[in-house]
């Protein structure tokens, strides 16, 4: 049906004089339109059909007993109490659930037996079936998968199989035709065609899921249901460009896939390690824009990414990078948005420096940070986004101090409710900087908190904290 609907849409833009009317002549050339683009369909679905595959994964279910199964018991000592378990908890003898199997899609990605898919699709199988258009069935081993990014490696036994060919999902278009195949509800290489709707979405479990996900996703309205995960979106030439992944509300017409750039990547390294290497500079970050507080702070930027925590011995950690600092480039390429420094960042090569622009309390300055591996499992942090704290006197901010050793202000006390409760100061914080300014002791501290605050007065104060070995910030601001 969304064929023959593109197909009439075609032929309704078409100039004029060749759209079907009742001159013979006119309705010919527009039917043969039609019939090309009918044919031009079929080809690409040929072309693409014979590198899907159909995967089928069983899983033992966790050890729970079925209600509605009991042991043999009842069926040949009628009338009698059930056998009581082992340990004697009085529960009947039960038969063990049978697995549970799922199935998905995927794609040949070599023609030495290779083949990609989603993460969860496989995720947890004890057996993994793949079968071929041709019909040929394969049990399949998982080469390896990354979570982050949704992706897996499966490898069948088969040589000379026929390959899809991985286009450039950078030069795809909005607006431009794509088609995907897949199983939904079961139903074996079902073929659908839409647009590109958008590219480079990303947030897309929303800002309170706690899943890490590496997004970049192509937005399509080509129909896609459970069972198309893990299978093809390609374009017109049959170059696959995507791989169709997570639904986002079923029914409504927006579905995901993975774009191809990334399926390279991550499917490179998964063949070669059994695992992905990522560049990691141990930072947490939002978009200026999208913090109103700190768009009161910063001035003389427009767009950039501000840096929110650094993690503890963390690459930047080692940096001259600071939290509340705006990061506006990455080796020259501009970031507007946190997604836009994440995409350069991963491009870079582990062990490779970086140099970044920044702009720290008025002035811009170039900093160098030198990437490491990103570890697994990375360290889960709370989020520290600074948020509205109420005060205009040091001790109306909930707040004692005392001077330390360790480079910078300890944080004695933090009285519930108080602005710097609110602010999300901790007890045994150490505040090293109050607006960019290196904190000696505690009273040196009140001093540069109570000014800054008579000056800022409802915008705050930023202040620069050491928390168990990760540096962030807050936001420090008066009572209305």
């Amino acid at each position: 049906m969304r064929v023959l609907f593109l197909a009439f849409f075609a032929a309704a833009i078409l100039p004029r004089g060749i759209a079907l009317a009742a001159d013979p002549e006119k309705g010919a050339a527009a039917l043969s339109l039609l019939k090309a683009m009918d044919e031009g369909f079929a080809q690409v679905y040929e072309k693409v059909a014979p590198t899907v595959v159909v995967i089928e994964a069983s899983k033992h279910p966790e050890e729970e007993e079925s209600d509605a199964i009991k042991g043999f018991d009842l069926f040949f000592e009628e009338g009698k109490e059930p056998r009581k378990d082992r340990d004697g908890g009085g529960r009947a003898w039960r038969l063990p659930a049978p697995p549970t199997h799922s199935e998905g899609s995927g794609f040949i990605f070599r023609a030495d037996g290779f083949i990609l898919t989603n993460q969860h699709v496989v995720a947890d199988a004890e057996t993994i079936r793949v079968r071929l258009k041709d019909g040929r069935t394969f049990t399949a081993k998982l080469v390896g998968s990354d979570d982050k990014s949704d992706i897996a490696v499966l490898k069948i036994d088969a040589k000379n199989l026929s390959a899809a060919e991985l286009g450039d999902s950078d030069a795809l278009r909005v607006g431009q035709m794509v088609c995907a195949i897949g199983t939904p509800f079961s139903q074996d290489f079902s073929f659908s065609a839409g647009f590109v709707s958008g590219k480079d979405r990303s947030n897309l479990l929303g800002p309170t899921s706690s899943t890490i996900l590496y997004e970049d996703y192509i937005q399509t309205d080509a129909f896609i249901v459970p069972g198309n995960s893990g299978g093809p979106l390609f374009d017109v030439e049959g170059r696959v460009v995507g791989m169709n992944t997570l639904i986002h509300g079923l029914g409504r017409g927006l579905a995901f896939a993975i774009p191809s750039s990334m399926l390279r990547d991550v499917g490179d390294q998964l063949m070669a390690t059994g695992k992905v290497q990522r560049p990691w500079l141990g930072i947490r970050t939002e978009t200026l824009g999208e913090n109103e507080t700190l768009r009161e702070h910063i001035t003389g930027v427009d767009k950039g990414v501000v840096v929110d925590t650094i993690e503890a011995n963390a690459p930047a950690y080692k940096s001259d990078l600071r939290p509340a600092d705006v990061i506006t480039d990455v080796d020259g390429v501009k970031v507007a948005t946190a997604h836009d420094l994440l995409k350069e960042i991963l491009k870079k090569k582990v062990g490779q420096t970086v140099h970044m622009s920044v702009w720290r309390g008025g002035s811009a300055m170039k900093v160098a940070v030198t990437t490491e591996e990103l570890p697994i499992p990375m360290t889960k942090v709370a989020n520290l986004a600074p948020k509205l704290a109420e005060g205009a006197r040091l001790e109306e901010l909930g707040l004692r101090l005392r001077d330390t050793n360790a480079g910078g202000v300890a944080v004695t006390e933090v009285v519930p409710n108080s602005p710097a409760a609110k602010a999300e100061i901790v007890t045994d914080d150490l505040i090293t900087e109050v607006e960019t300014k290196p904190m000696p002791n505690s009273s040196i501290c009140a001093a540069a908190i109570i000014a800054a605050m008579d000056v800022k007065r409802s915008k705050g104060v930023i202040l620069n904290i050491d928390r168990n070995g990760k540096r962030t910030f807050v936001v420090l601001r008066p009572e209305k």
